[in-house]
């Protein structure tokens, strides 16, 4: 549930910008390309990021959030180092925000960068046969819908790409819609259980990680309970954890070194995904 006293959540995200600036960035990674296109539209772009050195690697795509209506891969390269330090490429792209548009063409422009992605990651020893997707606030609700919903990768011909997903803080049962930034976003869909990752629950989904801190009153920690409940009830595999004292700035910024001791949120995704794509 999105708290709608505190709906804007790219205001709650803005601090992160800084660590781009002005934060460290892990060693033994680095950005090795830029603009990427996966379309035509100018926000249609992704930078990649990957491991020193060769070898295989697993490859990843991070949807960064802010309330399906702002954003930008420019400051998030220090998370992308933080994963692709751990030893995965990483894909971080861009998506047409609201209101330049509204649902589902965010969630299209997801499924169609990740698949892209696995194209990208080749040079640069990505593996698109092990490939995840993760994102953190309404980025993790692109990947839980890019992941549970069967229709976005199978109009972009990749119904099986994605191998696993991780949701960091995310809105995942949300209804009704009564924050601006959601009625934006979602509030002219003909069946607003279409706009829900809870609504596509599947026993055959790929593994699913959630996480979210115990005092998010951005977006409640309730949603990520409520969907890891939801997909082991009917057979799937998903495991949750909840941070105490987190908010929900704080699941992204543990992937700095600046913040990594609050938490081992970035330990704890990554080992996830190291078990799941290998």
């Amino acid at each position: 549930m999105i708290a709608p006293a505190l709906g804007a959540l790219a205001a709650a995200c803005s601090p992160l910008a800084l660590l781009n600036r002005l934060g460290p960035r892990d060693p033994g990674a680095r950005r090795v390309a830029r603009d990427v296109p996966y379309g035509d539209h100018p926000r249609q772009r992704m930078d990649l990021y990957a491991p020193s050195g060769g070898g295989s690697h697993p490859a990843l795509v991070f949807f960064y959030g802010g309330g399906w209506n702002s954003g930008s891969r420019d400051v998030y390269g220090w998370a992308a180092q933080a994963l692709a330090a751990r030893g995965f490429v990483v894909a971080v792209p861009d998506y047409r925000l609201v209101p330049e548009v509204v649902f589902p063409v965010f969630i299209e422009d997801a499924a169609a960068a990740t698949a892209r992605a696995a194209q990208a990651v080749a040079p640069y020893g990505g593996d698109a046969g092990r490939l995840g997707v993760l994102g953190h606030s309404a980025g993790a609700h692109l990947a839980m819908m890019t992941a549970l919903d069967r229709r976005y990768m199978a109009a972009v011909g990749q119904p099986d790409l994605i191998r696993a997903a991780a949701g960091l803080a995310g809105p995942y049962e949300f209804l009704p819609l009564n924050v601006a930034s959601s009625i934006n976003a979602f509030g002219r869909s003909p069946d607003p259980t279409q706009t829900q990752p809870v609504t596509f629950v599947r026993p055959d989904a790929p593994p699913i990680w959630l996480g979210h801190g115990t005092e998010d009153v951005i977006v409640h920690a309730e949603d990520t309970v409520i969907l890891n409940d939801r997909i082991r009830a009917v057979g799937g595999r998903s495991e949750a954890r909840l941070y105490p004292g987190l908010n929900h700035a704080d699941l992204i910024a543990t992937f700095s070194p600046l913040f990594r001791k609050k938490a081992p949120v970035l330990d704890d995704v990554t080992a996830f995904f190291h078990r799941q794509l290998g």
